[in-house]
């Protein structure tokens, strides 16, 4: 399997069960509607286990262009490479996420709030205020990066790009899972914690496009953040380990 595969699987992986346990919890008519916070966040903790496991060995599993551009500038993964692995990312959750979308179709069209609806693809501050919603999602994926580059085995950090594509192997998936599970408990009640910009991104272009009824605005004034935000902290994420750690 290619890194391109990998990573494009992966990312469909994670949004097919990321954004599915959202649509469970949000949606009318569902088995878990109305289940709440505890159930979201533990739904993308497994869901981030179950995508890195899966294509870890064949990509290193980033699934998340702040997680790849961290690595990069931390020196242990090829800049070079970092194109291909976000337009893998970018594909792969557009198509997960509308994946989810066909399997909750009825129980979107059962639904008339149009927030809900957006929420199945992407995400939203709960207080709309620039700087507070762009440091969370900062911060978070701050705490993402900085954990997987610890999580990951020694001899991927020591090794040379010729020889691996970094990444966290399949034995970091249920600490990554759990760091995510984590960042979701504590960090995400401001911004719904996208800490991801291929996850919020690709899902609110395919909002966009999706013949969707009643569905309101994909909220484009609001899309900056979760892709700037996360991009900032994953580098400087990078950039500490690499300064601090990685010696």
């Amino acid at each position: 399997m290619t890194n391109f595969t990998a990573e494009f699987i992966g990312t469909a992986l994670l949004l097919i069960l990321g954004n599915g346990v959202v649509c469970n919890v949000v949606l009318n008519q569902t088995k878990g509607n109305n289940s709440g916070w505890i159930v979201i966040t533990a739904g993308w903790g497994m869901a981030v286990f179950v995508a890195v496991f899966t294509v870890a060995p064949y990509s290193g599993a980033h699934l998340n262009p702040a997680v790849t551009l961290g690595l990069a500038a931390a020196g242990v993964f090829d800049w070079a490479n970092v194109p291909v692995y976000i337009l893998a990312q970018m594909l792969g959750a557009a198509a997960g996420t509308t994946l989810v979308w066909l399997m909750y179709r009825p129980h979107v069209e059962a639904t008339s709030d149009a927030g809900a609806k957006l929420a199945i693809f992407a995400t939203a501050p709960e207080i709309r205020k620039t700087f507070s919603n762009f440091y969370s999602e900062l911060l978070g994926t701050f705490v993402l990066v900085f954990a997987a580059l610890s999580i990951a085995p020694p001899e991927l950090k020591a090794a040379e790009f010729s020889d691996v594509e970094f990444g966290l192997g399949a034995l970091g998936a249920l600490p990554v899972g759990l760091v995510v599970f984590a960042i979701g408990m504590s960090l995400g009640g401001t911004t719904g914690y996208a800490i991801n910009p291929a996850r919020d991104l690709g899902p609110r272009i395919m909002h966009a496009l999706l013949p969707i009824s009643n569905k309101g605005s994909s909220d484009w004034g609001y899309a900056w953040i979760p892709v700037i935000g996360p991009v900032v902290g994953g580098v400087l994420a990078g950039l500490l380990y690499l300064a601090v750690v990685n010696q």
